[in-house]
């Protein structure tokens, strides 16, 4: 595997507007599909990472939108990770519509690592090392 993982959904109606556009919260729901689908292709479910004591918080979000996904489009969410430090992972996500290529928007994340009671923590060693392995 490499840093980079792309899949393919079709926009729901009830992801859309009252004007028939994606709203725009809904990026930022796309990018969380795009994370958790990079880490199982990786070998490594976030649901286990959880269940484990471990989540990932996002710290940091920017979006840029650059044209509007409408009702029953099918987008292409590509996900590269860009870092991986002792307590943090950095994502960052081209979403575009999947036939014709049209970049509806760029993003970047930044998560940290916390424990089950909200607290900074270490990114597991197993989990941190298949992170950086593909970087």
């Amino acid at each position: 595997m490499t840093n980079t993982h792309s899949i393919e959904l079709r926009v729901r109606y009830a992801e859309t507007d009252r004007m028939g556009v994606v709203y725009y919260a809904n990026y930022l729901v796309w990018c969380e599909v795009g994370r958790v689908e990079f880490l199982r292709a990786l070998g490594h479910s976030y649901a286990a990472l959880e269940h484990q004591g471990t989540a990932l918080a996002v710290a940091e979000a920017t979006i840029r939108y650059v044209a509007p996904a409408r009702f029953d489009d099918l987008v292409r969410i590509t996900t590269t990770l860009t870092g991986v430090r002792s307590r943090a992972v950095t994502f960052d996500y081209l979403i575009s519509h999947a036939e014709s290529g049209v970049r509806l928007a760029t993003a970047h994340t930044s998560l940290v690592s916390i424990d089950s009671g909200g607290r900074l923590s270490a990114i597991p060693p197993a989990f941190r090392s298949a992170l950086a392995a593909v970087l």
